[in-house]
């Protein structure tokens, strides 16, 4: 038996709630298959299922908001058959209370029309009679009642809760609610990173023309939709040179560094109503610049109409940001725990250089590093900056 979980979308997420099951029991399902979606204070997200099996049981119904971790559904792997479930001997079913009448689990489904139809037949919702005539003198129904008596059992007070609950207004937190509590949940995230994380900085002033120049080319016969941005190259870069430096592109749990065989970037965006995200475009180190700029069109557009997936949410594995567009000559960001990293760009501009000897007005940025003391080292982090800056040196070598 597999237990599908609550997944943690992000370092500010604690807890989600579930707006739709795209799955119901009996289903087969496949490793990466969205089966859910999950609202959080940034998105709307879809959650992958990371295992192959069988859909057994729907334990938190739609609507419910539940903690990172939450057990949201059970499979059952290939070959593997439903656990056998108890039954009471109609003697004992006979003498029992009403209100202690045994109970047996039963799959929360969202709606009473696929109670029927997903409830397997061996399995049998127990509901108190006192409860049942209650749920019907107020029209109530049972069905569509989370029990909360043993083992899932629906008593009076879960039918008077679901009557009250029928009474109020539902009503849909508005766009000040979702700002107000977004910016709770990046508060908290980065309290802890400066709380427990031990930052240090530095920065690298890098010279542009040569990755300014190849863009100019490689964009002049192309229309506006699909010329290429100077952030695609530093995207293509900061991965090539995490793959060479491993010790910025991980992660830092339970008092130890664990270092990523992949490179997932995250992208730090902002939204339009506030706040921030900063999902991961997976394998960044062997994509085209072509398919990475294709790749961050599709985040970006995604990330702002609120429609994310679980995977790019949950595991990128080093976060880049770049504010140069917004004016900023640098970027001295806070990591994203777990992770240990992040890079940050800034406008490219026109300044006085010293180059061979003499003076020269050159085009350049600030790249900077915030590195966790506790992964790396400055030594270390010299070079891995050093090596972003090679990097975009030669931009043909990226296009591989």
């Amino acid at each position: 038996m597999i237990e599908f979980t609550m997944p943690a979308l992000g370092a500010d997420m604690d807890e989600g709630t579930l707006n739709e099951w795209l799955v119901k029991p009996g289903d087969t399902v496949t490793r990466g298959q969205v089966v859910a979606i999950v609202e959080t204070t940034k998105a709307a997200v879809e959650v992958e299922c990371w295992h192959d099996g069988v859909i057994h049981e729907l334990i938190v119904p739609v609507g419910q908001t539940v903690a990172v971790g939450t057990v949201l559904a059970t499979l059952l792997e290939a070959g593997e058959a439903a656990p056998a479930r108890p039954r009471p001997s109609g003697r004992r079913a006979k003498k029992t209370h009403p209100a202690e009448t045994p109970a047996a689990p039963a799959a929360v489904v969202p709606t009473p029309a696929q109670a029927a139809a997903e409830t397997p037949p061996h399995r049998r919702r127990w509901v108190s009679p006192a409860a049942r005539r209650l749920a019907e003198s107020l029209e109530i129904d049972v069905d569509a009642v989370s029990g909360t008596g043993p083992q899932g059992a629906v008593t009076i007070h879960d039918v008077e809760h679901a009557a009250a609950s029928a009474k109020q207004p539902q009503t849909k937190p508005t766009a000040a609610d979702r700002a107000a509590g977004m910016r709770r949940s990046i508060a908290a995230a980065m309290s802890r990173s400066k709380r427990e994380i031990p930052h240090y900085y530095l920065m690298q002033e890098i010279r542009s023309e040569r990755a300014l120049a190849w863009l100019t080319a490689r964009n002049a016969d192309r229309p506006i939709t699909e010329r290429i941005l100077p952030a695609v190259l530093q995207l293509k870069a900061v991965a090539l040179a995490a793959q060479r430096f491993g010790d910025f592109n991980g992660f830092w749990r339970d008092d130890a560094y664990h270092a990523s065989g992949e490179v997932h970037v995250g992208v730090a965006i902002s939204l339009r109503g506030g706040g921030l995200v900063a999902p991961a475009i997976h394998d960044v180190a062997g994509k085209k610049v072509d398919d990475l700029m294709s790749d961050l069109m599709d985040l970006v557009a995604r990330a702002r109409a609120g429609s994310l997936r679980s995977s790019e949410m949950s595991d990128p594995t080093i976060t880049v940001t770049n504010l140069g567009d917004q004016g900023v000559d640098a970027v001295l960001g806070i990591i994203y725990p777990p992770q240990v990293a992040l890079v940050g760009f800034g406008k490219p501009a026109q300044r006085v250089c010293v180059v061979d000897g003499g003076i020269r007005v050159l085009t350049t940025m600030h790249a900077t590093l915030a590195a966790d003391h506790r992964a790396s080292d400055g030594h270390r982090g010299a070079l891995f900056l050093a090596a972003i800056d090679e990097l975009l040196q030669r931009p043909d070598d990226l296009e591989k």
